[in-house]
């Protein structure tokens, strides 16, 4: 575990200094964050009474969806582990003294908090400060707001595992770029990142609370702002843990028996 955790402590403090980009993601997510809020504003305005969420509740959603999103994305892939397995540099992970499929989640895990980190600060302050119903709330409760915090992390843990799966199926391809292609675009809109879960079609919705998708960001988001609570709430997170541990155990899994028989090429 030491080694994973200093191994943690300097991907993390190397990727601190990429801080031009991060100024760069917080002016973009700044303006995107505006554009989606007031788009739905516009719909708002004709009938909010046909909407599934109340709008305040909407906007402390894009805000923390803005603020976090190094850290729920999925497109947010760590490319050097790409180019690890694309170029044959992957032997000399193997020969370290260390699990590679843990080095990889760590160094993932690590690329995200880092980025979020330099991120979510200014953009949670600002959207703290704008005016009602249009800037981010206080959660519904000091319960919701715990239950926000466990369940991220849960949601956060969950997306890197899905990450490793992408990275596992790599090693049996010669380039990951279709694949990497593919579960962006479909992660996208099935986590609720283009629109929340709430707004797809009912049968959509029964069909998407019981995939992984519907455990990542959803799940904190909608808590937060009251949306999911109670029964419901329980269910969720109990779903969540499931998924979690089935996506390490597949990942892992398959990042072993591919390492067995890679053709390492290269280096």
């Amino acid at each position: 575990m030491k080694k994973y955790l200093s191994y943690f402590r300097i991907r993390f403090i190397n990727s601190l200094q990429y801080r031009t980009a991060a100024y760069a993601g917080i002016s973009t997510q700044f303006v995107w964050g505006f554009m989606e809020i007031l788009m739905f504003s516009a719909f708002y305005r004709e009938n909010p009474e046909s909407f599934p969420m109340d709008f305040s509740a909407l906007a402390s959603y894009v805000w923390l969806q803005q603020a976090l999103l190094a850290a729920f994305m999925l497109w947010f892939w760590d490319k050097d582990i790409f180019n690890m397995i694309s170029d044959g540099t992957l032997a000399y992970e193997l020969t370290r003294p260390a699990d590679v499929y843990w080095m990889w989640f760590t160094k993932n895990a690590a690329s995200r908090i880092s980025a979020a980190f330099l991120r979510c600060f200014p953009i949670l302050v600002v959207a703290s400060l704008l005016p009602k119903p249009y800037g981010l709330s206080l959660p519904v409760s000091p319960a919701a707001f715990i239950m926000f915090l466990a369940t991220g992390i849960l949601s956060f843990l969950s997306v890197v595992s899905l990450c490793m799966i992408i990275y596992a199926e790599s090693v049996y391809t010669i380039s990951p770029k279709g694949l990497m292609m593919v579960v962006s675009a479909v992660s996208e809109l099935l986590s609720g990142s283009l629109i929340p879960i709430p707004f797809m079609p009912d049968w959509l919705q029964r069909i998407l609370y019981f995939t992984p998708f519907a455990a990542m960001q959803n799940l904190p988001l909608r808590i937060y702002g009251g949306d999911i609570a109670g029964t419901e709430m329980l269910c969720s997170v109990l779903l969540q843990i499931f998924w979690l541990f089935v996506m390490i155990i597949s990942g892992r899994m398959l990042l072993l028996r591919g390492l067995k028989s890679a053709a390492l090429q290269g280096g």
